[in-house]
């Protein structure tokens, strides 16, 4: 069903998007090994058996989080703006040089990112967005991932003008819009890193520097979700969106605004005023409306689809990711309006919210990535049970985190120092260790059967 979004790309292109999906995978493959790591660390007896590093387990966490969110993340970013620049440039873009030297920095800022977790120097600042290990090895990780994105995002942006309207179309739209507020956050970072010169490394720097550019970085993976679920909705509802893509188009234009008052925050207030810290927390309360105008047009088709008597394709993989989707970024938007910060409700919202989003990400590898490079995915138990048990281990582990912070449970903590005398706690976090093991199985499920599809040898005809 790709001829619904009007989507083609060339050899050049098709070799491009396959690099940036295998990162992808890579980043989630990362993430796992760490996570595995993590858990091995913390047997009794096992750091006299094997040689782990200096605070490994502040360090591994760091890599886990930056592997399975921020690289990711950027990841399928790169595979939305090949998608997307083939598309405007009529399936012919130029410059790709510039295409080459993004995936190649991408890759070189793996290499950067994760190995200072295996060196006895530098230490694991566990701050907010995006945690770091001061090193300077790992901050130059960042800094080439930046460049990577940068490059495709301005590949983008040269194709524009002669685009002949085509970067008006939803999709194009709205990675674009992602690909403007990439580049706002870039700036708040930099105005950040500016004001803290010569400043020693440490949380606190890395709270300052992360934080403005962090909350902008939030509002591009938003347009990236909205994205996503409208190639979702697509290519597996008979309206689509077609009706209303007014407002859908309104809806990434909204959040450039914000990304917008986002930077200005960070000129007027970084790094030391409050407000820097206040005004970028209550500027998630402005993302009720652009959620609200993307949603209330979905929701309006599927019900004229309802109503119209012609059901739904249940069957699609593409279509549970559409519908889970929403249901469990919704879940944990709605936990964040209880966080205090200090507990674990704050990482229960942020983990639903990720989790969301991620589902999207899985949708379009099933509905549009693969398919576009000859190697779609055959339907199976296996792939519909992945679908549900990373949607629903998720969402159970969330609720689970919410409980157990209900009734004070400290966050970045574990073992004894969680302090879980309540049984509301230990429920809580039992609901999280049972919601997480099921959920990494259906992690584990997507990662294995995405990179089984993207080395066997594609179809011969799209």
């Amino acid at each position: 069903m790709l001829h619904a979004l009007s989507l083609d790309i060339g050899p050049t292109q098709r070799g491009e998007l396959r690099g940036w999906a295998g990162l992808a995978m890579l980043s989630l493959a990362m993430a796992g090994v760490f996570a595995l790591l993590l858990a091995f660390s913390r047997i009794p007896g096992v750091q006299d058996i094997l040689p782990f590093p200096l605070d490994f387990f502040g360090k591994g966490l760091v890599i886990h989080v930056v592997f399975s969110f921020v690289v990711w993340f950027q990841a399928v970013f790169g595979c939305l703006l090949t998608i997307v620049t083939a598309r405007i440039a009529a399936g012919a873009p130029r410059l790709s040089g510039l295409g080459k030297g993004a995936l190649c920095a991408a890759a070189a800022s793996c290499i950067l990112l994760f190995v200072p977790a295996f060196m006895d120097r530098g230490e694991a600042s566990l701050n907010n967005y995006i945690p770091a290990i001061t090193d300077p090895l790992y901050y130059a990780g960042l800094a080439l991932l930046a460049l990577a994105i940068g490059l495709m995002v301005l590949r983008l942006l040269i194709h524009v003008p002669a685009s002949r309207g085509r970067w008006k179309e939803p999709l194009p739209f709205g990675v674009l819009c992602a690909a403007l507020i990439f580049v706002l956050a870039v700036l708040s970072f930099g105005v950040a890193a500016w004001t803290l010169m010569g400043q020693e490394l440490s949380y606190e720097f890395n709270e300052s520097l992360f934080w403005g550019g962090g909350h902008i970085l939030q509002l591009a993976n938003m347009a990236m979700l909205m994205s996503a679920l409208f190639v979702l909705a697509r290519l597996t509802l008979k309206e689509g969106g077609r009706r209303n893509d007014a407002l859908i188009l309104t809806a990434p234009a909204v959040l450039v605004a914000y990304g917008v008052v986002g930077l200005w925050i960070t000129l007027s207030h970084a790094p030391a005023d409050e407000k820097y810290w206040s005004l970028l927390t209550n500027l998630q309360y402005g993302l009720i409306l652009p959620a609200l105008l993307f949603a209330v047009p979905m929701l309006r088709d599927m019900g004229r689809q309802k109503k119209q008597g012609e059901g739904f394709p249940t069957g699609d993989p593409a279509f549970l990711c559409l519908i889970l989707s929403p249901v469990v970024f919704t879940a944990g938007a709605g936990l964040g309006l209880f966080v205090d910060g200090g507990d674990t409700r704050t990482p229960a919202h942020y983990h639903g919210v990720i989790a969301g989003i991620n589902l999207s990400f899985m949708g379009l590898f099933y509905g549009l990535i693969l398919p576009l490079l000859g190697r779609g995915l055959k339907r199976s138990k296996a792939l519909y049970g992945q679908i549900y048990m990373f949607g629903g281990g998720q969402l159970f582990a969330s609720l689970g985190l919410f409980l157990a912070g209900g009734y004070g449970t400290p966050r970045k903590t574990a073992g004894e120092s969680q302090g879980l005398e309540a049984m509301g706690a230990k429920i809580g976090m039992y609901m999280n260790g049972l919601g997480a093991l099921i959920a990494v199985i259906g992690g584990v499920l997507f990662i294995w059967m995405v990179s089984k599809a993207l080395i066997k040898n594609p179809e011969k005809t799209l």
